[in-house]
């Protein structure tokens, strides 16, 4: 790592280690009960699993069919994925004869997405300034 470097990235943490007792007694029991939130994240970090879950923003229901062609993909992978998003709590689904139907398990989920999408659609980098 260069001198500038190792500046650059020195440059980020407090140079003294104090902290506000009050604040951190305050949030640290909030922060404690997001356990389980991060597995939210975890199923829409797959790619195709984001792309089946956008689409289930833009339409309220779509068969595994449906969802197979949009991201091009086989049926067997569409209700692969289709399967983990209901066992994650994030879509639910209907059978009609020989057909399943899959729509997002509520509102949350379509807002979660949404806003994503839309930050994304804003310029904002992942990992750059």
């Amino acid at each position: 790592m260069s001198d500038t470097a190792v500046r650059r990235k020195a440059n980020d943490v407090c140079e003294s280690f104090c902290f506000d007792e009050e604040k951190v007694e305050r949030i640290k029991p909030e922060v404690e009960e997001i356990v389980g939130v991060e597995l939210i994240f975890k199923a829409l970090s797959d790619a195709t699993r984001l792309k089946i879950t956008y689409a289930l923003t833009l339409e309220d229901e779509l068969c595994v069919c449906d969802v197979a062609n949009i991201i091009g993909s086989t049926t067997a992978t569409a209700s692969h994925h289709l399967r983990l998003l209901r066992n994650m709590g994030l879509a639910k689904y209907r059978k009609e004869g020989k057909l399943v139907f899959y729509s997002l398990q509520d509102e949350h989920v379509h807002q979660l997405v949404s806003i994503a999408i839309e930050h994304s659609k804003e310029g904002v980098q992942v990992g750059r300034k």
